[in-house]
């Protein structure tokens, strides 16, 4: 669906928004989120993929730009409205049923830990149709099929318009497996993240 057709539609109610990302991800997430109103309550769970030899200053960079509350993601952590969370590197991040988060260092899935369908599955499986799924630029094909699987359980699936993306092979892989729910410019997903929220709260 495309950026103008976001306003006439109607949007399902949404408890959470998890979102997957790999090279040039930084810039494409800071565009997004920066966006965001004072007072943003939906929680947002995001794999960046980063280098797992080394701490990640996610948390801190966002923190310092954002409006929202950001942290690193801690095994058995609740998952708490209006807080951006970064997986740790190193780390598969997955969503538990009871809407807690939970750390494990099990096989990499597409050469990655993060991996983003490790999340996107998860995710899908906790809050199904009240889950919404953001895939951004990156150089794998991480993230296709845990987008297929949110889409699959009645939850809400957008894609970064490949055009637009610094490194569009992960849009498209999505794309080719499933046809997502939206395709939309950075600025296009942040407007309906906005929306999303409103409805929801």
């Amino acid at each position: 669906m495309s950026d103008a057709a976001i306003g006439t539609s109607v949007l399902p109610r949404v408890e959470a928004i998890v979102v997957g990302a790999s090279a040039g991800g930084v810039e494409a997430l800071l565009t997004i989120f920066t966006a965001f109103p004072q007072g943003f309550r939906l929680p947002i769970v995001v794999v960046l993929h980063v280098p797992d030899e080394r701490r990640s200053q996610l948390a801190e960079v966002f923190a310092q730009r954002l409006a929202l509350s950001v942290k690193e993601a801690g095994d058995k952590q609740s998952i708490d409205r209006g807080t951006l969370y970064f997986a740790a590197p190193g780390y598969h991040l997955s969503v538990e049923q009871d809407r807690s988060l939970s750390l494990s260092q099990e096989d990499r899935v597409h050469h990655s830990r993060p991996a983003i369908d490790y999340l996107f599955d998860s995710a899908a499986d906790a809050y199904g149709p009240r889950l919404a799924a953001v895939l951004l630029t990156g150089a794998n094909r991480d993230g296709a099929q845990g987008l297929a699987q949110v889409k699959r359980r009645g939850g809400l699936s957008i894609v970064q318009d490949p055009a637009e993306a610094q490194v569009a092979t992960m849009p498209e892989a999505a794309i080719a497996l499933h046809q997502p729910d939206y395709i939309l410019p950075l600025h296009g997903i942040s407007r309906l993240l906005v929306e999303l929220e409103r409805s929801a709260c």
